[in-house]
Parts: structure tokens; sequence; C-alpha cells
């Protein structure tokens, strides 16, 4: 009897390079499988906390970067105010959901060069909170000026209509009239995207805004140039602060007004912040999250060194756990800072010289502890977790995660600390598989050491997403909830993930529940989105930990 080539047809097992019959909701990924297409929203949030920059193991940057602007656009044109929405909560989240905030400037740009009226309206309201310092603020104003500008003989000038100015006068009347002198004196310019030059008084000369009281009118008088010094100084007490610092003339007089005038070393005149001495001075006095922050320019200048009074000092502020707790360090944060610092390399954008430093021994310590105090006191959540972190050769991605030009790590060494973070918070609540054509054991235990996670290596061939739920399943280990984190370039199973997780339902626990975490905006899932029961997230998101900790709740 011939074989009837129909009885191949299965929406119970279906080869993951077919597409289950009758969801026509999946789309072929990169490497040649078949997974969810993400919904408009879910596209747009793994752009905002993932960015594009690097590219993925199959599609180069500016290829990705093209697709998610694609996205971008289509959700402003769709609905433009929930877009501003969704980039200030994600913006705005303390601790910060994104490691970057151009991705979020961009988007903010877009809106305004691209939505309509209402669009507009809900920019405008939300520029000042985005963007938050001169940096953010030159940022957004090279990036608007390419989505929105007009050419001219010069090269692109800004179309500044009437909500634009007003989005940039909110700026300059956000907070108290000290407060915004604080930030305009930490930076009065600054370089946009393309590196053309940025200046506050031609940003206020734009948006005109109308002063409410005399200590603002004093300061837009001072930053156009319109009000002398010692009148600013009399009224502002940041600009008092910030010109006591500009007449600094070598390293001892700013280390004389760091140490008894207090000011911050934002003030200081970039020549004399080249001076280890007054690193060394400054480490007591700057903030936890600016200490962390400059760990790399301190030992590439020479303040800190193996055995030196400076770096025992720098080790104590970094292990003191009310501080850490005070300055509310995520773990997130902690562990990138410290991969950024081991990175010994740095390039925050093409045009920068690349710095480089040695660390230093005892910091790369002092930030392992740092790790541990931010912890805090997150509650586990009680349930029991299966985390599956996909080994196979694409999450090796030689471009890798990349935060400030520094290079943190492979998809799968990024996977691997989130996976730790998890066990950490879920005490002893967690058992991590490693998955690629097989499953493998891991080394992750909620007492992982995070440096050692560079040394790991994914096993490498292709990738079956469905054996998380299928080993589950033969195990008969009961789950609450089950936790991938993939690039999502799923092709080699003889079923697809979704299918495999519905027989461990059915098999094992009907109410699990997975959580899908994205190490690249790519723009599908293993994650079906008709399934109530399942969310896909963005793998970077520092919120992810407390994330997990409800849904499966």
């Amino acid at each position: 009897m011939a074989r009837d080539p129909l009885a191949a047809v299965s929406a119970i097992n279906t080869p993951q390079t077919q597409p289950i019959p009758g969801r026509s909701d999946q789309v072929k990924n990169a490497a040649g499988g078949y997974g969810f297409a993400k919904d408009l929203w879910a596209k747009v949030e793994d752009f905002l906390i993932l960015g594009t920059t690097g590219g993925t193991y199959y599609v180069s940057e500016g290829e990705l970067t093209a697709r998610n602007a694609g996205v971008l656009f289509e959700a402003i044109a769709e609905d433009g105010p929930r877009v501003v929405r969704l980039l200030t909560d994600i913006s705005t989240a303390r601790p910060p959901r994104a490691p970057k905030q151009r991705p979020a400037l961009f988007a903010l740009a877009a809106c305004y060069a691209n939505g309509d009226a209402a669009t507009r309206q809900a920019a405008k309201v939300a520029l000042a909170k985005v963007a938050r310092t001169t940096d953010h603020l030159a940022q957004f104003f090279g990036y608007y000026k390419n989505l929105g500008g007009k050419p001219t003989a010069r090269g692109i000038s800004p179309t500044a209509g009437r909500s634009l100015r007003t989005a940039l006068g909110s700026w300059f009347l956000a907070g108290s009239a000290d407060d915004v002198a604080f930030k305009a004196c930490k930076a009065r310019q600054r370089k946009t995207p393309l590196g053309e030059a940025f200046d506050l008084r031609d940003a206020l000369r734009i948006a005109h805004p109308a002063a409410d009281d005399e200590q603002r009118r004093t300061l837009f008088g001072w930053i156009a140039g319109n009000v002398t010094d010692e009148r600013a100084r009399e009224v502002l007490p940041a600009v008092d602060r910030f010109l006591t610092a500009k007449a600094v003339t070598g390293p001892a007089q700013a280390i004389e007004v760091v140490t008894t005038a207090k000011v911050p070393w934002e003030f200081l005149p970039d020549a004399v912040l080249r001076d280890p001495g007054v690193w060394e001075a400054l480490i007591e006095t700057v903030g936890m999250t600016a200490l962390i922050r400059n760990l790399a320019r301190m030992t590439r200048l020479g303040t800190l060194k193996p055995g030196v009074e400076a770096t025992s000092r720098a080790v104590r502020r970094l292990t003191d756990r009310q501080a850490v707790l005070r300055a509310r360090i995520h773990p997130m944060d902690a562990w990138l800072a410290l991969r950024v610092y081991k990175s010994g390399v740095a390039q925050p954008n093409p045009r920068a010289d690349r710095q480089r430093w040695q660390p230093i021994p005892a910091v790369l310590d002092a930030l392992e502890e740092t790790y541990e105090l931010a912890f805090g006191t997150v509650e586990p959540s009680g349930k029991r977790l299966l985390v599956a972190v996909d080994s196979s050769g694409s999450m090796s991605w030689g471009g890798g995660v990349r935060v400030g030009g520094s290079p943190v790590g492979s998809p799968y060494e990024v996977g691997n600390a989130m996976a730790v973070m998890l066990a950490r918070i879920e005490r002893g609540g967690v058992h991590v598989i490693d998955v690629d054509t097989r499953v493998h054991a891991s080394n992750v235990t909620p007492r992982t050491n995070l440096r050692e996670i560079a040394s790991w290596k994914p096993s490498g061939g292709g990738t079956d997403l469905s054996l998380p739920f299928t080993w589950a399943r033969e195990q008969r280990m009961e789950v609450d909830g089950f936790v991938v984190f993939t690039d999502n370039e799923t092709w080699a199973g003889r079923s697809h993930p979704t299918q495999a997780l519905n027989a461990y339902r059915r098999a094992v626990r009907p109410d699990a529940r997975v959580v899908v975490a994205a190490m690249t905006a790519a723009g599908y899932s293993i994650g079906d989105p008709k399934d109530d029961g399942v969310l896909n997230v963005a793998g970077l998101d520092a919120s992810l930990p407390l994330v997990v900790n409800g849904f499966v709740r």
C-alpha cells in the first residue's frame, strides 16, 4: 500500500523546519526553523532594552538596526502615544530596565519626527523625563535632525516647530532652577550621535522658554551669555560651585575644592580630571554609581593600582552594604560593571578613541561583593523553576553583548549570568540545564562565581528548544515555571517547543508557566503569543528576576 503523504501532517508533532499546521502567525527564523512572530509591541520593547549594537550571529548590525527601526515606525503609526509611554516606563524605571539610554532617545526622536499631534504632545511631556542630562538632550537632538530635519547648504537643519520648541523648553523648566543649573554646569556642550557640536545655548535659543521666577530668569540669561558670572553665582548655588571649579588651575586646587567645597567631579576642568591625584580625592565624594562607572578611568590614569591606599578606599566603598543598598544598585548593574571593568577595553562610540586599562584583582573582587550585596531584600517566589540556557553555536556569537562600547560576553555567557541571579534569588528552587540538540548538565549554582562563567563555552551545534519541556516530561519533573534564555534560532527538533510544552502540561503540570528571555532583538520567539501562560521578555531587562517572580506566582 502506498504511503499517504497527508498522514505526515501533524499539529501535535511538527518538525521545527516546518510551520505548525493551521498557525499563520509563524515565521522562518534566521536558522531555517519556524517560530512565532512577536507582536509589534514585544518587538518594540526588545529594541528599547536590547538595542541593535553588534548585530547577531546571523544578522549584521546594519540589517538588524534597519529591521528594528521599521518596527518602531510601524508602532508609531499605529499608536504613537503608546510608544512614548513604553519608552518612558523603561527609561525611568528604578533601577533602569535597559543598560543604555540611546534606543529610548532614538524612539522619542522618531515619535517627534513621524508621530501625529497626539504623539508629539505625549513626547513633549516625556522629553525632560527621558533626556535627563545634557548628553541625553544632545543625542535626542541629533536623532531628531536625522529623522525630521531638512537639508541645507551646510548639512541638516532641525525643523523646529512649536511642539519641539515647547518640548525643548520643558527641559529647562523641569525641576528647580538650581537643579537645571546643575545639569547645565555638568555639561554645557556635547556631541550629537553624528559627532556634531551641541550647545545648550543653541537649544535655549530655539526653545525660548518663559522663565517663571528670578532664579530661572538669571539662569537663562547666564546660559545665553546675557547675565554675568557674578550675578549668576549670587542667585544659583550650582553656578557658584561650578565657577569655583572652573577657576581651578591645577590638580592641587582641584583637590582642595573637592574636599572643602564638595564640588562635584563633573564641574572640574577636563585637564585636572586627567590627574590621578584628583581622582584619589574624588573616591570618597562621588556617588556610588559614579564611582562604579569611573573605575576603569581611575585604573587607566593610575589612581587605582595594586596595593595602594586609593584602591583600598575604593574597595571599602564598593563593599559597604548600607551604601550599596542606599544607592539601589541592581545585581544586573553590578554584574555589567564587573564585565565592563574586566574587559579592559571600551569604545563608547565609533568616533571615540579606544580606551584600555589593566583590571585590578582587588577591584574585581570588590565588584563581585557589590553584586552579592545588591540582592538586598529581594524575596524569592517560593516556586520551582527549570532554567534552560541555549548552548547552541549561535549563542557563542562573536560580536557578543556590548555595553558602552565594552564587550560583556556572548549571549550564552549573559544567559548564564542571569540564570545565576535567578538561582541566587530563589535559594535552591532552581534547576539549570544547557540545551542544544541534547540536554547537558549546567555548572550554574546559586554560589557560582560570576567570573568563572567567562571561561564557559557553549556546547555548540544545532538548536532544539523543545528539549527543556520534553526532558522535564521524561524526568517527571514537577515545576511551576520554565525560563529559557535563547536567541530563538531553533530548528533541529522533531516537534515545536509549544507542542512539547503542551505535552508536558498534559502529562505533568497543567498550569506550568514559561518565560522566554530573548538575548537578541530578532523579532520572533518560541513562545506562543496565544498562550496566556507564556511570557516573552528581553534577556537584558534588569527587572527580569522580578518579572519571573511575579509571573510564575
